[in-house]
């Protein structure tokens, strides 16, 4: 039976069903909302009904019966052809809907949809998340938005669903800066890791007795506790990809250069990632800085 909740919020299309948008998809689904997914590889789709109650389209277009409308897909172009357009579902949505966009994407492309949908009465929030695969798969996200106070408040009762905090950080774009600021801490914090391990095993300490002890200091972070053993062990194939981490830095440095802000350690690390990729490493985890170190 539906709480008077969910029953508020009506009808709800998940696009994207990516290693982070399945689980999403799934909190929703396992708390009682009526949920519709869409995928463009339909394999996806079938494999999330048979672990979820709901059900899925095969045509975007058909999404516009909802109410919400939340996407966790791959770039800009992405998000263009879906929203965007004659064909695009901000044309075909009703008066009043809501899209929630989790996609890693530029500020210009939020504000672009943000301005959009305002035209046709719809609201829309840029909603990229933090935490990766595993605080999807927990329901313990991070998530900063851009856009309106009231379409924050309506969303709060989705992501409490997966998300341990949400945060409306100002205008249409702003949840997508902050997320360059994530993504630009992170790839600094990694290096340092790296470095850090590759430095001790070169010294001939034992880098897991290393780690126990500076974790517990001000070198403590999320990366050192959750990927040093992986890291030690050579194992990379897991986590957030080096490919979608060179994404998002390419978003970071384009923004820097228009608001002039300098980053030379993350300029670095992107090139570093690069060198990670050449050596095959495209699809490994973004902790896999100390393998081009080590080879």
């Amino acid at each position: 039976m539906e709480s008077t909740e969910t029953a508020a919020l009506g009808r709800i299309c998940f696009i994207g069903l990516g290693v982070m948008g399945f689980p999403m998809a799934g909190h929703l689904a396992n708390n009682g909302h009526q949920v519709t997914v869409y995928n463009r590889n339909v394999e996806k789709s079938e494999r999330w009904l048979k672990t979820h109650t709901g059900k899925f389209i095969r045509k975007l277009r058909d999404a516009a019966q909802c109410d919400v409308i939340i996407s966790c897909v791959g770039d800009d172009n992405d998000l263009r052809s879906i929203y965007l357009g004659e064909e695009g579902l901000i044309n075909q949505l009703r008066k009043g809907s809501l899209i929630i966009d989790h996609t890693t994407a530029s500020a210009s492309v939020a504000k672009e949809l943000f301005e959009t949908a305002q035209e046709r009465n719809i609201g829309f929030l840029d909603a990229p998340v933090s935490g990766g695969q595993q605080g999807a798969e927990n329901g313990a996200l991070t998530i900063m938005c851009g856009g309106e106070e009231k379409d924050f408040a309506r969303a709060q009762a989705l992501f409490k669903h997966y998300s341990r905090a949400a945060t409306l950080m100002g205008h249409a774009g702003s949840g997508q800066l902050t997320k360059m600021a994530n993504q630009i801490a992170i790839a600094g914090l990694v290096q340092g890791l790296a470095e850090a391990l590759h430095f001790a095993e070169q010294a001939d300490l034992d880098p897991l007795q290393v780690v126990n002890v500076i974790s517990k200091g001000a070198a403590q972070s999320w990366q050192m506790d959750n990927r040093h053993k992986t890291m030690i062990a050579g194992d990379y194939e897991h986590g957030f990809a080096v490919d979608l981490m060179r994404k998002d830095l390419s978003i970071c440095l384009r923004e820097a250069s228009n608001n002039k802000a300098r980053l030379p350690i993350t300029a670095l690390v992107d090139q570093f990632y690069a060198e990670v990729q050449s050596m095959g490493g495209g699809r490994w985890d973004t902790s896999s800085l100390l393998a081009r170190l080590k080879r």
